[in-house]
């Protein structure tokens, strides 16, 4: 494995403290699947998210964060996104450009994509949600964001989102 991320969960609290993102951070038990954080998440407010960190056969890296509850047939998704076949992609390569371990991967993992190897791909619903979840780097915490606080963040990475509809796709 290649050096540490320049961003951890300890990091990205002082860098969204810094820019004055309003969040709040929630420790739980380790999470792996989104079945496993239900019971945890079932008092915190907001859209609850999986994340998923793909590569097609041209290489391309992808990120999708999606409503926890949303089905996500990859072959149409590839379409629709402009990908060719899709795969997950692996430990060494999520560790790379997102800092993030299985079971980590979250939207705010682009923080550590500074060569912008990865396009991100947003439910259509977790762009209308009016509060959105995510693990700040590590699955042993949900943070909690509002939409502005959301796209605040997106836009300090200066990340423009491809924002699917997948619902629609089902």
């Amino acid at each position: 494995m290649t050096d540490a991320p320049a961003f951890d969960r300890e990091t990205l609290t002082v860098w969204l403290k810094a820019n004055g993102v309003d969040h709040a951070t929630h420790d739980h038990p380790a999470v792996f699947r989104v079945e496993e954080g239900l019971d945890l998440k079932a008092d915190l407010p907001g859209a609850h998210t999986k994340n998923l960190f793909l590569k097609d056969h041209k290489g391309r890296l992808w990120l999708i964060s999606a409503r926890q509850d949303t089905v996500i047939d990859l072959k149409r998704a590839a379409a629709v996104m402009g990908s060719g076949r899709l795969s997950f992609g692996n430990e060494s390569l999520m560790w790379e450009t997102l800092g993030v371990r299985p079971g980590s991967v979250t939207a705010l993992g682009l923080i550590n994509d500074t060569d912008r190897c990865v396009t991100f791909v947003l439910d259509q619903r977790l762009w209308d949600a009016d509060i959105v979840t995510f693990h700040p780097l590590i699955n042993t915490a949900t943070t909690t964001l509002d939409q502005s606080a959301f796209r605040r963040v997106l836009a300090l990475l200066e990340r423009e989102p491809v924002v699917v509809d997948f619902e629609a796709m089902g």
